[in-house]
């Protein structure tokens, strides 16, 4: 008798920092989506690909869960009601140290309301959470929903009940084949991940102010055995913004590089050398070929 084998695509949906990509990486087992505390940090769809004896569960990074404000906000928006529309399953994470806010609701309303797929509520941060709040915080998620969808509590960081949500997840695939090799975890390439790595060092060393002012082209990628030779492109909106993440006698530019070096060099498991340098593009977010430029534009 033939083993039973399921596979399909599990979109993942939950309002800033509720932790996505801690979750994704956790799943692959190592980083493939950059974290920060700062809302709209993903901007691509990012699959995460989980293969086990039984089966493979493709699991999409939905960015843009917010009213779009300029062009790149509406490809992000865009970006996240197709990858639902697509998907064989929903995965709506919560945060459970916290009862369902308007956020969540916002969420529930705009994109999980008219989506006729089924939803599994993933309770994260248990590890955290007060035991005396914790299940009526996680009522207060089903309250959102006219369906009783099931809920699983989860912490992304430590692992916990992962398991547990990846059964519960397999319950609700189609029978199928695998589509990616047993190996692959991720669609992203080098260049991609090369790019967003640099992004969160930004994010991470810089004020509120840059975080959605910035992009990041990697411009060129050399390869031999030795080593890594990059040349990429920090794109910013405001001169002021250049001149923060510079910093002093270009010393912020040199920590971002060197951060950015040290994590690409173990991604790529290659000795790196990354030359990075800092344009002003006012209004890149608005300008419809450099967002092509930057990979930001819908994929046929």
């Amino acid at each position: 008798m033939d083993k039973i084998f399921k596979s399909g695509f599990v979109s993942l949906i939950a309002r800033p920092n509720v932790g996505k990509s801690t979750l994704l990486n956790k799943i692959a087992g190592q980083k493939i989506a950059i974290t920060s505390p700062v809302a709209q940090t993903t901007r691509y769809q990012i699959k995460c690909i989980y293969t086990d004896n039984n089966s493979q569960i493709i699991f999409i990074d939905t960015p843009g869960v917010h009213k779009p404000l300029n062009k790149l906000g509406e490809f992000l928006s865009e970006e996240s009601k197709s990858s639902l529309e697509d998907s064989d399953l929903i995965l709506f994470l919560v945060d459970s140290n916290d009862e369902a806010g308007a956020g969540d609701r916002w969420i529930v309303e705009n994109y999980l309301k008219n989506i006729n797929k089924p939803v599994i509520i993933a309770a994260n941060k248990i590890d955290t959470a007060k035991k005396d709040k914790l299940e009526l915080n996680v009522i207060s998620y089903k309250q959102l929903f006219e369906k009783n969808y099931p809920v699983i509590k989860i912490s992304a960081k430590t692992g916990k009940n992962l398991n547990v949500l990846l059964e519960k997840i397999k319950e609700y695939l189609p029978l199928g084949e695998k589509l990616y090799p047993d190996d692959e975890i991720t669609d992203q390439n080098l260049r991609s991940i090369v790019s967003e790595v640099i992004r969160e060092k930004i994010i991470l060393n810089t004020k509120d102010e840059i975080p959605h002012s910035v992009a990041v082209l990697v411009e060129d990628y050399k390869h031999t055995e030795k080593i890594d030779k990059i040349k990429a492109q920090i794109i910013v909106s405001a001169e002021s913004q250049k001149g923060i993440i510079i910093g002093k006698n270009g010393s912020l530019l040199k920590k971002i590089g060197t951060e950015s070096r040290l994590e690409i060099e173990e991604i790529a498991q290659n000795k790196v050398f990354l030359e990075i340098f800092v344009k002003v593009k006012k209004g890149w977010q608005k300008d419809e070929n450099t967002l092509k430029l930057l990979g930001y534009e819908k994929k046929l």
